[in-house]
């Protein structure tokens, strides 16, 4: 059965369609960013080509209509990204590579100029200035119409095969198949490996797919009763790694969330996964390294309140729960006076509040959203135009390459500008 693409009135219908020889035939297997911006791409390129995206779904930009908690936060500023490693913890040298034909600026006047207005919040993430992702979703879908962009969805991938002329015949879930001479695959990530099954016959090599954010399930039942309390910004860090994200932390009746917390999810997913997701994290509360100023700034406080009761005075302006439930911790009675602490007890303190450590029992789902480490390795990819080194005319974009990042609107910069590479190169006429 033949299905309308929603909000857009193109019809999926190929009886009509006779390609000439001369004519490119160009399938994008995946209808979410990265494959409605190679679409897009490739049109404006090669208008003569036919592109037709294809999507399991019965929408498309599924995902694009979620993230940000149906904001779109659908890039960053990267104002405070001094090195790509610290925002793609996978692939920061090859978004260094494309970044130069297609970045982070370039999306912005791209969306501007296609009249969705972006505004730029104070973390530097970038969201349409309606607050609403329908407003991507719907330019988008308006753009693949506008160039000519064909659209099935319902269409699900089971089997791609290359004939010996070079074209590739592609076998969908009960729908007849399709020959193209030129495919991308922007399906997205897996978090498992069989989520990958219609690539079992291509012969590339596919670095195991896992999660790379997730929140932190904590055994100290305490700290969950603390749940709402944020505390902005700590450290997290990973002891005996050099594993370590800061930003804010979100206390949850399941353990930790926030930025702070899916930053580290991102940088040790195939550590943590390897572990089973049970390892040891440290909280820094008061987001400070220096021990020696943290000593010589709570002599301070113990000298101008030596007569007040420790849960009177809160550190480093600690929420008041926190501060209470860190000297219960401690084994400190929270009417002791500051005067009163023990050099034992004032170094148990500088350790607490710098160097806190807890069990994480597990791993917990982010929203509905799901961003996996892991997928086509990159040495199988022409790191210039993103094209298959095996199989000349296929190609691959998005999250579907072992490219992933923290969050922050970074994966939806790096599907935009494989998504546009890809576009650019799948178009070329030889």
């Amino acid at each position: 059965m033949l299905r309308i693409l929603h909000h857009c009135p193109f019809i999926c219908n190929f009886a009509s369609y006779i390609p000439t020889s001369s004519m490119l035939n160009i399938a994008i297997i995946g209808g979410g960013a990265a494959g409605f911006f190679a679409a897009i791409a490739a049109k404006e390129k090669n208008p003569e080509a036919q592109v037709t995206i294809f999507e399991k779904n019965q929408k498309v930009l599924a995902k694009v209509a979620i993230t940000g908690g149906g904001r779109c936060n659908l890039t960053n500023s990267f104002a405070e990204i001094k090195d790509l490693k610290q925002a793609y913890p996978r692939g920061d040298k090859l978004m260094k590579r494309l970044f130069k034909t297609f970045d982070y600026h370039d999306i912005y006047a791209w969306f501007e100029n296609h009249g969705v207005k972006l505004i730029t919040q104070e973390d530097q993430c970038v969201f349409p200035l309606s607050q609403n992702a329908q407003s991507i979703v719907d330019c988008l879908v308006h753009e693949a119409h506008r160039v000519g962009v064909k659209t099935c969805t319902s269409h699900t991938l089971q089997l791609i095969k290359r004939a010996e002329n070079g074209n590739f015949e592609l076998y969908f879930q009960n729908h007849p198949s399709q020959v193209f001479n030129r495919v991308a695959l922007t399906t997205g990530g897996s978090p498992k490996v069989s989520g990958l099954d219609h690539l079992r016959n291509l012969p590339h090599a596919i670095i195991r797919p896992v999660p790379s954010l997730f929140t932190f399930n904590i055994t100290d039942t305490r700290l969950r009763a603390l749940m709402g309390t944020v505390v902005d910004p700590v450290f997290l860090s990973i002891p005996s790694t050099k594993m370590r994200s800061e930003g804010a932390l979100l206390l949850t009746h399941w353990g930790m969330s926030g930025p702070a917390t899916l930053k580290l999810s991102s940088y040790a997913a195939r550590m943590v996964s390897e572990k089973e997701y049970k390892f040891s994290v440290s909280v820094n509360w008061i987001h400070e390294t220096n021990v020696s100023q943290v000593g010589e700034r709570l002599s301070t406080l113990v000298i101008l309140n030596s007569q007040k009761q420790l849960s009177s005075i809160r550190p480093y302006d600690l929420p008041g729960r926190l501060w209470l439930y860190l000297i219960d911790r401690m084994g400190i009675q929270a009417t002791k006076k500051w005067g009163e602490l023990s050099k034992k007890e004032t170094n148990k303190l500088i350790e607490t509040l710098t160097n806190d450590p807890y069990n994480v029992s597990g791993k917990g789902a982010w929203k509905d959203e799901f961003v996996t480490c892991g997928g086509i390795s990159l040495s199988d990819i022409n790191l210039n135009t993103l094209e298959s080194k095996v199989y000349p005319h296929l190609f691959f974009a998005g999250e579907l390459l072992d490219i992933d990042a923290i969050t922050g609107g970074f994966n939806l910069q790096a599907a935009w500008t494989t998504g546009y590479v890809v576009g650019q190169n799948i178009a070329l006429v030889e």
